[in-house]
């Protein structure tokens, strides 16, 4: 069946920006209910790698596959394009992304940013919508500002809404890119503490974040990409006690301090 096939495949992937190749052959898997949290320096290729997976950025190598089914491609290297428009909108609405800017819509409010894309997307039922999206207000712990505009919120709380407003999508999976360092570290632990919550209920998750503690915490897998390679991986309790490599010592000792 199905549901029993990893929610996420991705194998030996490469991703160039004209010279500069930014993922070397990266392979992960994200089993459905699993947690996998991505770590590294600026620019070892992490963010790319979300950006690929939920296919907003083309790769020119590899293979990527959604509940079994692999994505469909046509062309070669830098020539390389989805082959199916319909196939990458239908996974793409099962792929709910966070970004580190919250990227809300300044006009509507709140309840309406939340609204919009299950409505407008999906065409979804829009009294069915709205009572969905004030309960995921509530359980990110602003069901109370369902009425304002974003410029009348904090960062953190702008950030919650966006959190709910991809949990509204009811989608499979949910990817997180540093959804918490544009944030003061006051605010960045309202937000930590909603992506905990969602890792206890069972989610799937792929999170990009320089937040170690929260990558110990929430992950059942943690992956250090170093220069668009993945440099270690293995299970928290061992890579943040016991790293294996010269790159991860070294690179936690910097985080740590």
């Amino acid at each position: 069946m199905a549901e029993d096939l990893p929610v996420i495949e991705i194998d030996d992937l490469h991703k160039s920006y004209g010279t500069l190749e930014v993922l070397k052959g990266v392979s992960l898997t994200a089993p459905q209910g699993h947690v996998i949290s991505l770590i590294g320096s600026s620019g070892s290729g992490k963010s790319t790698l979300l950006r690929c997976a939920n296919l907003l950025e083309d790769s020119q190598k590899g293979e990527i596959r959604f509940r079994g089914e692999a994505v469909r491609w046509k062309g070669s290297g830098a020539g390389r394009h989805p082959a199916d428009r319909a196939q990458i909108t239908r996974i793409r609405t099962n792929l709910s992304m966070v970004f580190q800017q919250f990227n809300l819509w300044s006009h509507m409010t709140i309840l309406q940013n939340v609204m919009e894309a299950p409505v407008t997307v999906l065409g979804r039922d829009r009294e069915e919508v709205e009572h969905s999206a004030r309960n995921y207000l509530d359980k990110v712990g602003i069901g109370d500002k369902c009425d304002v505009y974003p410029a009348m919120l904090s960062g953190g709380q702008q950030q919650r809404a966006a959190i709910a407003r991809a949990l509204c999508m009811e989608p499979t999976a949910l990817l997180f890119d540093e959804p918490t360092s544009a944030l003061d570290p006051e605010l960045e632990q309202e937000v930590v503490r909603v992506i905990r919550a969602l890792a206890d209920e069972g989610r799937t998750m792929i999170i990009v974040t320089h937040d170690m503690r929260m990558a110990r915490d929430v992950s059942e897998h943690v992956i250090f990409l170093h220069n668009g390679r993945i440099e270690e991986q293995g299970p928290p309790e061992r890579l943040f006690t016991d790293p294996q490599t010269e790159r991860l010592k070294g690179f936690l000792s910097v985080t740590a301090s």
